[in-house]
């Protein structure tokens, strides 16, 4: 990431905030929506920009659990493990997503496609075993799906990628 490029969108983002007394929050959430997670340059510009301590910072960084300072994958993969969704098989869910994509919980895949989490309860007891990509629910799940919703959001990244390099192409 090149450092002017990250000072240019921070002051970016800054600026959309300036004169409002509680903006922390809200320019590390669109610093985060921007690089996916909270690179350390721009955590470093960030503090510099609003003249207040980078220990400040971090400590609104790593609070709030929304926030990450390594990168995540593209698409966020959280497997329910609360008791409705664990007597119903989300082990067995967490297992075959750890196999297809060779990370644990807490992890990002090497391509940055996708990155795994376990939460204690996603509030959808009736539709356990559940799993959640990116916001859309994915109800009564079970193992045998894991495959075909993750070939879904594989081939929506390539039908992505495949757009940007035609825009690319064209804008040439």
């Amino acid at each position: 990431m090149e450092r002017t490029m990250v000072s240019k969108e921070v002051d970016e983002i800054v600026s959309r905030y300036e004169g409002q007394i509680t903006g922390s929050v809200g320019i590390l959430q669109d610093i985060q929506n921007r690089y996916n997670y909270l690179p350390q340059e721009a955590l470093v510009h960030m503090a510099k920009r609003l003249n207040v301590a980078l220990s400040q910072i971090y400590g609104l960084a790593t609070f709030y659990k929304a926030f990450t300072l390594t990168p995540r994958g593209k698409h966020l993969i959280s497997v329910c493990m609360g008791t409705a969704c664990h007597v119903r098989g989300a082990m067995r869910i967490l297992e075959r997503l750890q196999r297809r994509l060779n990370i644990k919980p807490g992890q990002t895949s090497h391509d940055l496609q996708f990155s795994l989490e376990t939460v204690n309860c996603l509030g959808a007891c009736a539709l356990g075993p559940l799993m959640v990509i990116n916001g859309e629910y994915f109800g009564k799940m079970s193992a045998r799906r894991v495959d075909s919703i993750l070939k879904r959001y594989k081939t929506s990244s390539k039908s992505q990628k495949n757009r940007e390099n035609e825009e690319n192409k064209n804008a040439v």
